[in-house]
């Protein structure tokens, strides 16, 4: 069985470029719903700087503010939209699994040698 951390990280590997998702929403995906802010802390584990963390934003769109200007910078080259308060058009770029197609993960394929 996979740890928390896996789980997130799995989730997080999926968001395609131009969508965003919010902490809660990974937490509900992976069936804990109530640890957001747990979804947060997994992202300050080095070992997982490689995934795509700048499309995960507060639900109201808010970005995070240790590094807000890079995270900007990456949303807006992927196409995203902010509102006059340099939030997340949420209604517009969040991901929906069911709707958006998320990219393969290499994780999913074992190594062949």
């Amino acid at each position: 069985m996979k740890t928390f951390n896996e789980q997130v990280y799995d989730i997080v590997a999926r968001i395609p470029a131009g969508r965003v998702a919010t902490y809660g929403q990974i937490a509900r995906m992976i069936g804990r719903p109530r640890m957001a802010r747990f979804v947060g802390y997994a992202s300050n584990n080095k070992s997982s700087w490689h995934l795509p963390w700048h499309r995960v934003v507060f639900k109201d769109g808010s970005l995070c503010s240790g590094y807000f200007d890079e995270q900007y910078r990456l949303l807006k080259s992927e196409g995203i939209k902010f509102d006059k308060e340099k939030k997340v058009k949420m209604e517009d770029f969040q991901w929906n699994p069911d709707r958006d197609n998320a990219p393969i993960d290499i994780r999913d394929f074992p190594l062949v040698f």
